[in-house]
């Protein structure tokens, strides 16, 4: 496999301004997702495979309309995650695919996506996989909009996670209680 960074320059500009904000973002998720791996020897997870999801876990937000972020594509942002699967899947990462595809929020149930009319298909997009959860749970503490590198406290990501509902909580504090590491306060 080429390396996370040279996936992102196959669809993104680099030096730019939307290039910098995933990046950024994305190494922030990294090292943190990283560092839980390594505080969390007893979860088996692949280090090499978290460190390359968490690079690559937000790649579709070039195909998503969020200006905020210099993202002018097509898509609802809610699909980047499904968008990002799409691009990855296509050079055959599919492992991959599937961290970008279930970590939006804590996840997204069928359910959900069909009570909220997202307009996403109709499946389960919970993580599974340890792999899967560790990339989700790290995202939560990092903004693409505010400081990059600025870790939210618990209780920041808490009330962003709370805002999709007590299910939408309910996941993801089921993550903290696996995950927690010192440098989460």
């Amino acid at each position: 496999m080429a390396s996370p960074i040279e996936i992102i320059n196959k669809f993104y500009e680099p030096g730019s301004e939307l290039w910098n904000i995933l990046v950024g973002h994305s190494e922030a998720v990294a090292h943190l997702a990283s560092e839980i791996v390594r505080l969390h020897p007893e979860l088996n997870a692949d280090y090499d495979f978290v460190y390359e999801g968490a690079m690559l876990h937000d790649i579709g937000i070039i195909r998503c309309d969020a200006p905020s972020i210099h993202c002018h594509g097509q898509f609802d942002y809610i699909c980047h995650g499904t968008q990002g699967a799409i691009m990855l899947n296509e050079l055959g990462l599919t492992r991959h695919a599937l961290i970008c595809e279930r970590h939006t929020g804590s996840g997204l149930t069928l359910d959900e996506i069909i009570a909220t009319n997202m307009p996403i298909p109709h499946r389960d997009m919970t993580p599974q996989s340890v792999e899967e959860q560790i990339v989700c749970y790290a995202d939560k503490f990092f903004s693409k909009s505010k400081d990059l590198k600025e870790q939210k406290s618990l209780e920041r990501a808490i009330k962003s996670v709370a805002k999709y509902g007590d299910a939408s909580l309910e996941r993801f504090m089921k993550m903290h209680e696996k995950f927690a590491i010192p440098q989460i306060v």
